[in-house]
């Protein structure tokens, strides 16, 4: 495998293609060999990152499209999952643990906990009134050793 790879998916912001989003970036990683402990990282950071861009920057609208990016160079993924939503207004208090905008529909408030802990790297950026970018790294140990 040559050491940089890369593939991106749009769809519609639709929660039934949040386990599309999933399975595609677990197939597009495989590649790495990673731990089923990595792989099951990666795909539920996807999950969290997918379902707050459908629930919270698009609201549940379906006509919002979500945007993933997916690279690898060498043994490390890198993911950026946006939206071009609503953005948030408060980042850091969107960043507090159990903290969540929508309590009606019973949110537990640990999607970006999740993602923090889980990844090497994790960042957001957004604006209000223009979208969210989730921006994460993780380095897969399983290829460790064939790049040192």
């Amino acid at each position: 495998m040559s050491g940089s790879n890369f593939m991106t998916l749009q769809f519609a912001a639709k929660s039934e293609n949040e386990s599309f989003a999933r399975v595609a970036v677990a197939a597009f990683i495989s590649q790495l060999d990673p731990t089923m402990d990595e792989l099951t990282d990666l795909k539920t950071v996807v999950s969290e990152a997918v379902t707050n861009c459908i629930i919270h920057g698009y609201d549940s609208n379906p006509e919002g499209i979500v945007h993933i990016e997916c690279r690898i160079d060498l043994d490390t993924v890198t993911l950026v999952v946006e939206d071009k939503g609503q953005g948030i207004e408060d980042l850091e208090l969107a960043k507090q643990p159990l903290y969540t905008s929508k309590p009606e529909l019973e949110r537990s408030g640990m999607g970006f906990t999740i993602m923090e802990n889980f990844m090497d790297e994790f960042e957001v950026v957004s604006r209000p009134g223009a979208g969210t970018s989730i921006r994460m790294k993780k380095r897969i140990e399983s290829k460790k050793a064939l790049y040192n």
